[in-house]
């Protein structure tokens, strides 16, 4: 009977030392993820991440490093008729805001860590967003120019038209 009393106690204590860790990695565990939504809510404040969620395009200005492309698009002749999410996002509310948070978090990722290419470089998958805004505003045009064609022979709009939605 001792030996299963001592079996008992010591199982005893081995629970109340697991309820103990759970108790402790739990505390842990909730103050590191307080922690990172309250650094990451200030960061969202501080950047003004709401303003992203609109179609201003002044948001744009926010970063400094866009004030140039702001500066251009409002003396360029695409000011009157579209804004930079007419360009530069998708078409479609999910397929905008996906490419809004993509673009989003990889900006900051690169400017907070100052690994971004100076001047900017637009990437592959973004220039084909602007190539299809194109294509769409100016479909009849585009059709006029290259006529019939085979996919994926068609002709870049942005590789002559570069600086049109926002001087460059």
């Amino acid at each position: 009977m001792h030996f299963d009393s001592q079996i008992e106690r010591s199982g005893l204590a081995c629970a109340a030392l697991r309820v103990r860790f759970s108790a402790v990695a739990g505390s842990i565990a909730g103050a590191a993820l307080g922690v990172a939504f309250g650094v990451g809510a200030y960061t969202f404040a501080y950047a003004k991440g709401f303003s992203y969620l609109t179609n201003n395009p002044a948001a744009c200005a926010n970063c400094h490093l866009m004030q140039e492309h702001y500066d251009g698009w409002a003396k360029a002749s695409h000011h009157a008729v579209a804004v930079c999410n007419d360009c530069h996002t998708p078409p479609g509310f999910v397929p905008k805001y996906i490419t809004k948070a993509e673009n989003g978090f990889r900006h900051s990722w690169a400017f907070t860590t100052g690994r971004h290419p100076d001047p900017l470089q637009i990437k592959p998958r973004n220039l084909a967003v602007a190539e299809r805004a194109c294509r769409k505003c100016h479909a009849d045009l585009v059709a006029a120019i290259e006529g019939p064609h085979r996919p994926g022979a068609e002709t870049s709009c942005v590789r002559c038209h570069r600086g049109v939605g926002h001087l460059e």
